[in-house]
């Protein structure tokens, strides 16, 4: 079987989250440098691989897939190891809805706004604009009260093992927390404060920290 690979910035929270995925299920993979801030994800060589100019990208025995849910179930299904997804129904549908907030809700206002101006735009040069930040919480509370009833008293948001939904969830909760206002809110929440901290000694957490510049 053909070495699966990805194509991203190391630093992409989406990237992240399928380099969590295989390192949980021990597949070894290249992951491919995509310069997003050069403009790379819109050439032609990536919109063949993804052609709304997005990262991921994933390659795998001669199939493509994009959007990183579908990768990331494509990798369950495709690798042995430990499985990644609940048979439990009902945890297995607050996994979805964790990683559905990501995608819908949560990445916008925690990663696009908050992130964003607290630490991409001072690695950029810029200066951060903290009206954008302010307009930016009440939706980064939101996201962070459901994702803790969504966890319901269980260790992993899939239920007693560690799931997809928690390598969907972990690397934006990862630069959310490195903001004075995501430590501020999450620390709010002690139950969504301990998965984050048994998520991030995890050896898959470890192998895949992102680097810059």
């Amino acid at each position: 079987m053909t070495k699966p690979v990805i194509y991203g910035p190391n630093f992409s929270t989406y990237v992240r989250s399928v380099r969590l995925a295989l390192e949980e299920k021990a597949v070894e993979y290249d992951l491919h440098e995509v310069n997003i801030l050069a403009g790379e994800h819109i050439q032609a060589d990536h919109l063949a691989r993804n052609p709304f100019g997005k990262v991921p990208s994933f390659s795998h025995d001669g199939l493509t897939v994009y959007e990183t849910s579908a990768i990331l179930r494509y990798i369950d299904r495709a690798f042995p190891g430990v499985t990644l997804q609940s048979s439990e129904i009902k945890q297995a549908a607050r996994g979805d809805m964790a990683i559905g907030i990501i995608d819908s809700f949560a990445y916008s206002c925690m990663i696009g706004k908050l992130v964003w101006q607290r630490m991409v735009t001072p690695m950029l040069g810029g200066t951060p604009d903290d009206a954008i930040v302010a307009e930016s919480l009440d939706r980064v509370r939101l996201c962070t009260r459901e994702f803790d009833r969504l966890l319901a008293g269980h260790p992993w948001f899939g239920g007693a093992s560690v799931g997809l939904a928690d390598l969907h969830v972990a690397p934006v909760f990862a630069y959310v927390i490195g903001t004075e206002e995501g430590r501020e809110i999450i620390g709010g929440f002690p139950a969504l404060s301990d998965w984050f901290e048994r998520m991030s000694a995890r050896d898959s957490m470890q192998k895949t920290q992102p680097v810059f510049g």
